[in-house]
């Protein structure tokens, strides 16, 4: 069995999609930039061929080179992509090789925001009141219809870049200088309330496996504060009635855009009065360490279920879910290189046998800019089953853990 990965080797979770496809049996021919040679040890441990193109953002090449060559080697049964910006050209070449697989007009589905609200709604399913626009002239007139507060991102977008809210007429005319490099965006309505994930691995659109993780705080709100250390927490049990609608609202989207094989990973609001409310889906993982979270909730190897899905092997994996799993993203204060990192080592001891990992950047390493990049200056990776003490350790991390940039 021949399978094909766009992105074998970044972003960081992608070697594990490889090697899963490798464990499963198959023979992976991976397509990116560069020489196989330079792809993470990982990646070349599992890889039976290469092929190598110029840009992989340059969609119609991309695809024209990957189809050819393809071809020429006898064809695949299977094309896979789990990087957001690839779906699509997957898709693509999936329909041009006519390999199984979900069609671009589905990919396209789960990748325009508009047209995944538009379909979502359609289904009776509640989503955020939203239009799409292209120009200025356009955005005024969306929002006037609208109301304040509204969220603007793009169409196309990934995790909250180029995601702002606006509050009133002033902060539509500052965001607007802000966004003046997107093409299409989507203007909707602003949902006040706790944001959570639903995940899964579907095989036929139905999950094998389900997951929800809680966003504390929001994205939007982590992302324009430099102080917040944001958590995220994959939870253990799904069945309390707190969650369970947004399971079973999850569950109604997938039926809508008619998902097939593979992951997803959707948003969604709970408001104070209990209302669920859609956000948005890709048909693809989560990043930033969210498949290795929900690994570690319930000691499974989600990477090789999708593998399993996706061609066409009964999907095997445990539901069991025996701990809730977080990670805290930690923001140096200052600018420059890391001058100090304190309250690791009593972290450490405090918390013996439930820290799973740590990436904190060590003295002497240059700050990553934390509005680019959610890992921002490292994380802790934690687990408990106790849901006080999982939040318990997420504070220690917050507020005891200190990273100081001069």
């Amino acid at each position: 069995m021949r399978a094909c990965f766009l992105s074998p080797g970044y972003p960081a979770e992608m070697p594990d999609f490889t090697r899963g496809l490798a464990e499963c049996g198959a023979q992976v021919i991976g397509v990116g930039e560069g020489p196989a040679q330079a792809q993470p040890q990982k990646v070349r441990e599992a890889l039976s061929a290469w092929i190598q193109v110029p840009r992989l953002f340059d969609e119609d090449a991309l695809v024209a080179q990957v189809v050819a060559e393809l071809r020429r080697i006898g064809g695949v049964d299977c094309v896979e992509a789990c990087w957001e910006p690839l779906v699509l050209a997957a898709a693509r070449i999936r329909e041009a090789l006519g390999v199984p697989g979900m069609s671009v007009d589905t990919v396209r589905g789960f990748r325009d925001k508009q047209l995944m609200k538009d379909r979502v709604a359609a289904a009776g399913l509640r989503v955020p009141r939203a239009e799409r626009v292209c120009t200025e002239a356009e955005t005024r007139a969306a929002a006037a219809r609208i109301g304040f507060p509204l969220i603007l991102k793009p169409l196309a977008g990934a995790g909250s870049a180029d995601t702002y809210r606006v509050d009133s007429e002033a902060d539509l005319s500052r965001v607007l200088r802000l966004m003046g490099h997107v093409r299409e965006a989507s203007c909707e309505e602003f949902i006040d309330g706790d944001e959570f994930t639903y995940d899964t691995v579907c095989v036929g659109g139905v999950p094998v496996y389900e997951n929800v993780a809680w966003y504390l705080p929001r994205p939007l709100v982590a992302r324009t504060e430099h102080w917040i250390s944001p958590f995220i927490v994959t939870l253990r049990d799904l069945g309390v009635p707190a969650i369970r609608p947004g399971v079973e609202l999850g569950r109604g989207v997938l039926q809508a855009l008619k998902m097939g094989n593979g992951f997803t990973h959707m948003e969604w609001y709970r408001k104070s009065d209990g209302e669920v409310v859609f956000g948005e889906i890709g048909c693809r993982p989560g990043g930033a360490r969210l498949v290795d979270q929900m690994n570690f909730t319930g000691d499974i190897d989600l990477y090789k279920t999708w593998a399993q899905a996706v061609l066409g092997l009964p999907a095997q994996v445990s539901n069991s879910r025996r701990y809730h799993c977080g990670i805290v993203f930690k923001r140096a204060w200052g600018e420059g290189r890391i001058q100090q990192l304190a309250g690791l080592d009593a972290l450490l001891a405090r918390h013996r046998g439930w820290i799973l990992d740590e990436t904190l950047l060590r003295p002497g390493t240059p700050r990553r800019d934390w509005k680019a990049t959610l890992v921002s200056d490292g994380y802790v990776l934690f687990r408990h089953p106790d849901w006080d003490a999982v939040r318990a350790i997420a504070r220690d991390v917050q507020e005891k853990v200190r990273l100081v940039a001069g």
